[in-house]
């Protein structure tokens, strides 16, 4: 039987929350805005990390910019991922193996409407276990001038090791705008 709150499930013993997650870090990008943000000495005391980010790219001529991701600074070609994405009309699958990075998301860029951000969520699971590659999914969105898109993507980093940094960019020809955010988060458990 579960307790009722009150009296009676103040006498009940508590336990922590085992999938309850803690705020690690916060990058906020200034007023001269970024071509990257990196996340590093993650600490090894959970066991999924999770990213939070909205944000907007510079890159000029389009709507809407790829951000890709590296981990502890691999520019290897241990990258590989799948992508699906819609604007409410159309739906687009690809894929790609042996990157030098994971295509993540994509933000808002400069011939969006002005002020707009696009965002994503990111989960890495089992950040730290050196006996598997780290698989990593992400859900997020972007306007494009009104149509809007949202993308699915999951990817995987061919390597066993723990994850200790993570860095995001923007498309080559783009930087992060200024108010962009990215927040890290360790989970407990799932």
């Amino acid at each position: 039987m579960a307790p009722i709150l009150g009296i009676w499930a103040s006498s009940v013993a508590q336990t922590a929350d085992t999938g309850a997650m803690f705020p690690l870090q916060v990058i906020t990008v200034g007023p001269a805005g970024a071509s990257s943000v990196e996340f590093t000495n993650i600490p090894s005391t959970y066991t999924h990390l999770q990213i939070r980010a909205i944000g907007r790219s510079t890159r000029a001529s389009v709507p809407s910019a790829y951000i890709n991701m590296q981990f502890n600074s691999d520019t290897g070609n241990n990258y590989t991922y799948h992508q699906m994405n819609g604007d409410g009309t159309t739906v687009v699958a690809s894929g790609l193996a042996s990157q030098d990075a994971v295509y993540v998301q994509r933000f808002t860029a400069a011939t969006a409407d002005a002020n707009t951000f696009g965002s994503f969520i990111l989960d890495i699971l089992d950040y730290k276990n050196t006996n598997k590659y780290k698989t990593i999914r992400s859900l997020g969105g972007s306007d494009r001038n009104g149509s809007g898109q949202i993308y699915f993507v999951s990817s995987v980093w061919m390597n066993t090791n723990a994850i200790t940094s993570i860095k995001f960019t923007s498309e080559a020809t783009g930087d992060f705008a200024q108010y962009s955010q990215f927040a890290l988060y360790g989970i407990k458990g799932a």
